[in-house]
């Protein structure tokens, strides 16, 4: 064995009931609250159990984690495999190794390097950022694992600083110091790269770094084929990055709005940093909806409507849930899009797949008596690994749609 010693050896049997069999002999990793038999053995986070049916066949090896709605990961279906150093620097090294081609990108210095159970181990990412990497530990049980995961990431890669983000709540505990874990205490922002353009990334303030790495490939499409010479609206636009490109691809004018006081701070500084006057550019503090509401008033148009919404979302005045609010919000943004103007429709909503998700399209469009196209869709970039066997984990949806309003 490499490295230190896993402290925890002791292994549980826990036993899940037969009408879920089905689904974990197939590879599904995500072990739910509703499928296990009795929960009394799982009395710490991080402790090892072996998952048998109602008959103790073995199904798969994991570790208990609170995280969402579920209670643990699968990492493997080798009853005989150790859950210890050497897996945990096998699974984090072939992850390194599948990304070499973004490692020798000059263009690109972000980007996601071990991607939860896409890369064999669930409740766990890791991203790069132009030679520092910041870990997310999802629940604490897979934070117990800290020591061998920061071995086997060191011992991969050269590094100049780790920090951490821990989304889960341990009380008095969250947030601890300033998320830096070792190397060198980082100045920030930290400026980094995404197909030549520049982001400003601080790794030490909060959940939220500065920008949301899975977008890689739509907004390198608003830059190349959705902004020139178009007014665009980006709605949600936490710190402007769609903004950013679409400025950059020749739009004329850009409107980003974002409830967040924060949001126009930070935009300003992506405008700066790229070299873009942020004066010539609208930056809204304002809750989209109502935005909606005074663009409608004032007869505003839009040649291209970004919507990217977080799942849930709650203002003073409006609760926000994607799984029931996105066809109104997708009539909202149609209502003030030019005719034969561009809807760029995203969610990273878990709830429903993109079957669904263009029924939300198609339900809008006809209630508005429009019609539209979709031109081109995506899902996950190439360093977000999903698994076949996870289809929740492919949570990206994005329908970019050309919209045949009447007005």
């Amino acid at each position: 064995m490499i490295g230190a010693d896993l402290t925890m050896t002791v292994e549980i049997m826990i036993s899940i009931k037969d009408k879920f069999k089905n689904m974990y002999q197939q590879g599904y990793p995500l072990v739910s609250k509703e499928a296990i038999l009795n929960t009394k053995p799982l009395t710490s986070e991080g402790i090892i159990f072996n998952l048998v049916d109602e008959q103790g066949h073995f199904l798969g090896k994991g570790y208990f984690g609170k995280q969402n709605k579920g209670y643990g990961w699968i990492l493997s279906n080798n009853k005989n495999e150790m859950i210890n150093q050497d897996f945990f620097t096998k699974k984090i090294s072939t992850a390194i190794k599948a990304r070499a081609s973004f490692f020798n990108d000059n263009e690109t210095t972000a980007f996601r390097i071990f991607n939860g159970e896409g890369d064999g181990i669930g409740g766990l990412t890791i991203d790069y950022f132009a030679g520092s990497y910041l870990i997310t530990w999802y629940s604490e049980g897979i934070y117990t694992f800290k020591k061998e995961i920061l071995f086997a990431l060191e011992h991969a890669v050269q590094y100049q600083a780790i920090y951490e983000k821990k989304r889960f709540s341990r009380t008095g505990q969250y947030m601890e110091d300033d998320d830096f874990v070792k190397g060198e205490r980082l100045e920030f922002p930290i400026i980094v790269k995404e197909n030549g353009v520049k982001f400003a990334i601080y790794l030490n303030d909060g959940a939220m770094v500065g920008v949301f790495l899975d977008q890689r490939e739509v907004r390198k499409a608003i830059m190349n084929r959705y902004a020139k010479g178009k007014t665009v609206l980006n709605t949600f636009s936490y710190t402007g990055a769609f903004s950013i490109f679409a400025a950059l691809g020749g739009a004329t004018k850009t409107t980003s709005v974002d409830l967040a006081n924060r949001s126009k701070g930070r935009t300003i500084e992506h405008f700066q940093i790229n070299g873009i006057n942020h004066e010539k550019h609208n930056i809204v503090v304002e809750d989209v909806f109502q935005y909606f509401k005074y663009a409608a008033r004032k007869q505003l148009t839009f040649d291209t409507v970004i919507l990217d919404p977080p799942s849930f979302a709650r203002s003073k005045k409006v609760t926000f849930s994607v799984a029931k609010d996105y066809k109104k919000l997708l009539k909202e943004a149609i209502i003030i899009t030019e005719k034969n103007g561009i809807i760029i429709a995203s969610t990273n909503s878990t709830a429903f797949g993109m079957k669904k998700f263009k029924g939300f399209i198609d339900s809008a469009f006809k209630e508005l008596d429009s019609t539209y196209q979709i031109l081109e869709e995506f899902s996950l970039p190439q360093d977000f690994k999903t698994s076949i066997h996870f289809s929740e984990g492919n949570y990206l949806k994005v329908a970019i749609i050309k919209a045949n309003t009447t007005h």
